[in-house]
């Protein structure tokens, strides 16, 4: 399946805000731009909401039904592995194969060898158009690299290859993560999993490799922008070298996971793509939870206090919460109110909404907030309730939010 040139991941924690978002990419075709939407939510988020992945797809068919949309869209089985993946497969026609955990395991010998005999065929330097420097592949450098990410690779064509006889190959786009990782990937590492998959017959049309700098949830990107620039620019320069010598898909471009918020380099990454003719696809669902948030915050007395009550219980189980986000957040307990039980609606707003220099701003608490969706799960009916009786406020933060402050930027 052909995915688009601009491709941008949506969603949403309960399923609600879904016309919302699909609203903002319309209002996108303003900047002459054309994006795909991409309903996802991962199989760590339904697990803990207690939803299954046939809602994404009711919620996608739906909004597009209710907005009388007429372009591509997709459902999207967000980060799944072998284990997980089988709920997934009759309601997704998008893949995002999650191989971080495989990275440093170890391939079989036969493995190594047959990779190895394929990357002394590329030469020991390759000039790449678009690259300053030659891309060296030194003995030592692919040894180190196939010992790192042989086994992930196989991975991948394993879960490709499953999917694949349940669906068949006209029925989804497969997409190739390795961004929940320590270490980034470098350009020439790129290159080596791009021509390594290709072998492997994985016809991948979005790669999401780990960039520099942190890419934390829901706020903004921490790190060299001069640095992440070149090193963007290079992917994409490999990406179109990877196209056209080894047979990957056309469509084949750059996916940013943890995309939303990133407001400082998307002028960055919006600029490179149109120098060079790119497409990219990026994830911006965890944004839309923090919306409703703060839509409720704007809300009745009732919804107020509930959010009011949800930062206390937060507050109070930050270790649970954060854990399973420890790589992807940073947050200064020294910067987190101890209660906002004094607070206006408007002040719990501001404290949240992404405006960096609004001197309200609290990124510590905002990152707090992404997090804790488990704690509006775990109120069921009330929180659901509310999200129906302020529906209206709600969707005009989620549409604000993606249109002004994220399309706008990047394109």
């Amino acid at each position: 399946m052909k995915l688009g040139k601009y491709s941008i991941g949506i969603g949403d924690r309960f399923g609600h805000q879904g016309q919302a978002q699909l609203k903002a990419l319309l209002d996108g075709r303003q900047l002459g731009v054309e994006l795909t939407p991409v309903w996802n939510k991962s199989n760590r988020e339904h697990q803990i909401i207690g939803t299954q992945p046939e809602a994404v797809r009711e919620e996608a068919d739906e909004s597009v039904r209710a907005l009388a949309y007429k372009g591509l869209y997709f459902v999207d089985a967000d980060h799944i592995t072998l284990e997980t993946v089988n709920p997934f497969l009759t309601s997704s026609d998008f893949f995002t194969l999650d191989v971080a955990g495989y990275i440093g395991k170890q391939a079989k010998a036969k493995q190594v060898d047959k990779a190895r005999a394929i990357l002394r065929e590329l030469g020991t330097e390759i000039d790449i158009p678009g690259i300053n420097n030659r891309i060296i592949l030194d003995e030592a450098f692919v040894d180190g690299f196939l010992k790192n990410y042989l086994f992930a690779i196989h991975a991948a064509s394993e879960l490709y290859k499953y999917i694949l006889k349940h669906k068949g190959a006209s029925d989804f786009v497969s997409e190739v993560s390795m961004d929940e990782v320590e270490n980034p990937q470098s350009p020439r590492e790129l290159l080596l999993i791009l021509v390594l998959l290709a072998d492997l017959k994985v016809p991948v049309q979005t790669i999401a490799p780990k960039f520099s700098g942190r890419f934390n949830k829901g706020v903004d990107y921490v790190g060299d922008i001069d640095q992440f620039c070149e090193e963007f620019e290079s992917d994409l320069m490999v990406i179109k070298y990877a196209i056209e010598k080894f047979g990957l898909p056309e469509d084949l471009k750059l996916s940013v996971h943890s995309g939303s918020d990133k407001f400082s380099i998307y002028p960055v990454m919006g600029e490179l793509i149109r120098k060079h003719d790119a497409g990219i696809h990026i994830k911006t669902a965890g944004t839309t939870w923090l919306e409703e948030v703060i839509g409720l915050s704007l809300g009745d007395q009732d919804s107020i206090q509930m959010i009011k009550d949800m930062y206390k219980e937060a507050y109070a189980r930050q270790e649970e919460l954060c854990g399973p986000y420890a790589d992807v957040i940073d947050i200064d307990a020294g910067k987190l109110p101890h209660e906002i039980d004094d607070w206006t609606g408007d002040q719990i707003a501001q404290a949240l909404r992404h405006i960096p220099n609004n001197l309200s701003y609290n990124s510590s608490m905002r990152q707090l907030f992404h997090v804790a969706y488990k704690l509006a799960a775990e109120r069921g009916s009330e929180y659901l309730d509310a999200l129906k009786k302020h529906k209206v406020i709600i969707a005009n933060q989620v549409k604000e939010n993606l249109f002004d402050r994220h399309l706008k930027r990047l394109f």
